[in-house]
Formats: structure tokens, C-alpha cells, sequence
């Protein structure tokens, strides 16, 4: 089991139930460390190329004295990846996302595989799933339309198959009177302009 020799992190602003899509590049990086540390992760190569990137960045987020240290061939790998990943963060949050960018460019397999990603994606999918949920909910409005729609067709070609039952129409003709609410305006006027032009004369 790696052992973490990181100080406290004072740039992680964790709250409860925060959501991962919401974590700041310090926040990863405190979850990926363990993961980092681990052995033959990061090859003693890519160590070196990350700290050269972070050395020579704009403002630079790791002056010559700290590339040096950092680099120092006298001590372990395990050594000096625990203290870069310790430098960082206690940093801020550029520099932390410039060094997911370095580890992106020189380290991409492992970018990939990193802890906090799969909590990313892992959200972007619950996230994709509620809004599949929710755009399913809102295709009921058009079938609801539609089966107002038949009821309101139904009861008009009953009024025309049935001129001659008196008691008929005037119910009928009570139910259409609400039809402008659930029914299109333009279906709506077509049916009350139909029943007035054939019921006139009742």
C-alpha cells in the first residue's frame, strides 16, 4: 500500500454532496495522488518532461530552484513525485490544471485512467440518463394533443352521423364547448364553426 506523505491541501474546498462535475483541478488532484504515487505509474522520464513543461510555462509555475530540486538524480522517484505533487498543491488552481495539461501531453495513457475521470464520466452519464428521463416526460404533450384531438373528432362525427336525436346534440355539443382549452385554436374554431353552421336551425 503506497504511503501519502502530502501536507494538508489548502486549496481543496470540498462540500458535502458536491457534485464531481463541479471540482476544481486541486480537488482532482488530491483524489488522483494515491493513484499517481503508485508504483510505475509515471516513469522517471515523464517526471522529468512534466517538471521541464511546468518550468518553462508562463508564468512560471515552477521557478528554476524548484525544477531543480525537483530533478535532483540523487533522490528517489517516489521521492521527488511526492514532493512535486506536494508543491502543487499547496498552489493554486492554474497551476494545478497546467500540470493535468502537462500529464495530458507526456502521459496520456494514464491521463485517461485517472480516478477523477472516472468520476467525471460516471456523472456525465447520470446527468445524460436524467435528461433522456426528462426529454421522454415532455413527448407526452404531443400524444395527449393528439388523443384530445380523436375525442374531439369522435364527437363531432357522432353530432353528424345522430342530426336527428335531440337529446344527443346538446350534450355533444357542451363537450366541444371546452375544446379551445385542450384542442389547437385553429382545430377548435373548425369544429364550433362547423356545429354552428349545421346547428343553427336548433
Amino acid at each position: 500500500m503506497t504511503e501519502l506523505c502530502l501536507p494538508p491541501n489548502p486549496c481543496v474546498h470540498q462540500k458535502t454532496g458536491q457534485a464531481a462535475t463541479e471540482q476544481t483541478y486541486c480537488d482532482r488532484l488530491v483524489q488522483d495522488t494515491p493513484f499517481l504515487m503508485g508504483h510505475g505509474c509515471l516513469s522517471e522520464q515523464q517526471v522529468d518532461k512534466i517538471i521541464l513543461q511546468l518550468n518553462r510555462y508562463y508564468p512560471q509555475i515552477l521557478s528554476n530552484k524548484d525544477a531543480e530540486k525537483f530533478r535532483n538524480p540523487k533522490a528517489s522517484l517516489h521521492v521527488r513525485l511526492c514532493d512535486l505533487l506536494g508543491h502543487l498543491q499547496r498552489s493554486n488552481e492554474r497551476d494545478c490544471q497546467e500540470f493535468y495539461r502537462a500529464l495530458y501531453i507526456h502521459a496520456q495513457s494514464l491521463h485517461r485512467c485517472l480516478p477523477s475521470r472516472r468520476t467525471l464520466q460516471i456523472s456525465d452519464c447520470t446527468e445524460l440518463d436524467s435528461g433522456t428521463a426528462s426529454h421522454e416526460l415532455s413527448d407526452r404533450g404531443p400524444m395527449a394533443f393528439l388523443a384530445c384531438l380523436g375525442l374531439a373528432a369522435g364527437l363531432a362525427l357522432l353530432i353528424y352521423c345522430c342530426p336527428s336525436d335531440s337529446k344527443v346534440l346538446p350534450r355533444a355539443r357542451r363537450v366541444l364547448g371546452f375544446t379551445p382549452i385542450i384542442v389547437d385554436r385553429h382545430v377548435s374554431r373548425f369544429l364550433l364553426a362547423f356545429l354552428t353552421d349545421n346547428l343553427g336551425g336548433l
